[in-house]
């Protein structure tokens, strides 16, 4: 989830909580957004998710498509009347190049209009180098994809980051494991290396982005949840991202638990999820019982390797984050839980998240819920945070272009119906 400095706060007063575009915002905000992030590629769907007239969703598509902002090409088919015009923004060739950054390496791609991924890559990253020595490497990379595929058409960057992120600053906030990067102004540092608007935002956050703009209309509700090293959630109501009153919605990660013991978090407390049932934790666990594992990735390999202690492990782990889980699946309803990072790829982990979850909420809360594995898989953290930043971009252009839209980044909140998320580490 996004943190919120204490000197932010007075100016995200009459901000929605939702984390989403306040309701005095400008319709065409609204509306890039939606389009942008693919949730509506007509008149219709976008009337239906804005509850907005027809007649006045028509007049403002056509002033965005006299802008330029959004353009109008070929047909779909509707279940009645004539066929519906497919909108979308922009370009086709306009584009971002994203980044979702882990301890030792960073996912890398170029993120199109409609949540279109293209070119990934996974390249060396070391977070613990700090901003100053890591963030030109990281830049080289972005800057080659940029090149390749020209760099004239270049709308913005998205960096995705393990840890509490300040968006309105574009810094991460004390964060673990990351020496050297609190209050580090990413955003500030990229947009002046790329020239175009660039955006930072929490891994959590940005991979329930990705992964809400993927999912079925009806699913509005939902819960996202990265486990990797660390453990984070981003919550989404009425298709946006809920951040809550500071910014701290979804840290599930620092819940206390039965059986979490006094082994000390990172938050100052004993007992918490993160110390039991992460990847940092597994690794931890795992060396106590004499196994030679020194990275997440070595646990997962061992699971899938059936060994035995591994596999154990890694039930329990799955067995701790389900009984977090059916407690704010009892309390919030969701449509949805969505499970992501490298954890979620192992089915012993998995299958006891989903037994605790059916074990402990009530029939009511698990009768039409959704249990899955991240469509996107590896890819939602990218698509997500490429997003955010091709929505600041469209949001600059609109005011640019003479409207009265303003940039949701800026103002302390996220897009509205972006499938947009809260934070891990």
């Amino acid at each position: 989830m996004t943190e919120i400095s204490a000197r932010d706060r007075k100016s995200t007063r009459g901000v929605s909580s939702k984390g989403s575009a306040p309701k005095s915002a400008p319709l065409a905000t609204r509306v890039l957004e939606l389009v942008a992030s693919g949730q509506a590629s007509s008149r219709a769907e976008l009337a239906q998710l804005l509850g907005t007239a027809p007649s006045t969703i028509s007049l403002t598509v056509a002033e965005l498509v006299e802008r330029g902002l959004i353009a109008e090409e070929g047909t779909q088919s509707s279940t009645g009347g004539r066929p519906r015009r497919v909108l979308r923004a922009g370009s086709t060739d306009e584009y971002a190049v994203a980044a979702d950054v882990g301890g030792r390496h960073a996912r890398i791609g170029v993120v199109l209009p409609g949540n279109g991924v293209r070119d990934v890559a996974n390249v060396p990253f070391e977070i613990g180098d700090g901003p100053e020595a890591a963030l030109p490497r990281l830049a080289e990379h972005l800057e080659s994809l940029a090149e390749r595929r020209g760099r004239g058409l270049l709308r913005g960057v998205g960096l995705s980051l393990p840890g509490p992120v300040d968006v309105t600053a574009g810094a991460v906030v004390l964060p673990s494991r990351m020496p050297g990067w609190n209050r580090f102004p990413v955003a500030a540092w990229l947009e002046e290396r790329f020239g175009v608007p660039a955006v930072v935002d929490n891994d959590a956050n940005c991979m329930a982005v990705g992964e809400q703009s993927v999912r079925p209309a009806e699913h509005r509700r939902t819960i996202t949840v990265k486990i990797g090293s660390a453990i984070g959630a981003g919550v989404i109501i009425d298709g946006g991202l809920y951040r809550g009153a500071t910014g701290a919605a979804g840290d599930i990660t620092h819940i206390r638990i039965d059986g979490g013991g006094d082994i000390p978090c990172s938050c100052g407390n004993t007992g918490c999820l993160e110390t039991v049932a992460s990847g940092a934790a597994l690794v931890r666990i795992l060396r106590e019982r004499g196994l030679d594992v020194t990275s997440t990735e070595d646990v997962v390999q061992l699971a899938m390797d059936a060994d035995p202690e591994a596999t154990r492990a890694v039930r329990r782990a799955g067995d701790h984050l389900g009984q977090v889980l059916a407690a704010n699946v009892n309390f919030f309803n969701p449509d949805a839980v969505y499970l992501g990072g490298i954890l979620s790829t192992l089915e012993p982990f998995v299958a006891a998240v989903r037994s605790q979850l059916y074990e402990s909420c009530h029939p009511l809360a698990t009768e039409h819920l959704t249990i899955e594995r991240a469509a996107l898989g590896a890819d939602a953290g990218l698509a997500g945070v490429g997003l955010f930043a091709l929505q600041r971009a469209l949001a600059r252009a609109l005011g640019d272009a003479g409207g009265t839209g303003t940039d949701p980044f800026r103002t302390g909140t996220p897009s509205r119906n972006t499938g947009i998320p809260s934070r891990s580490g």
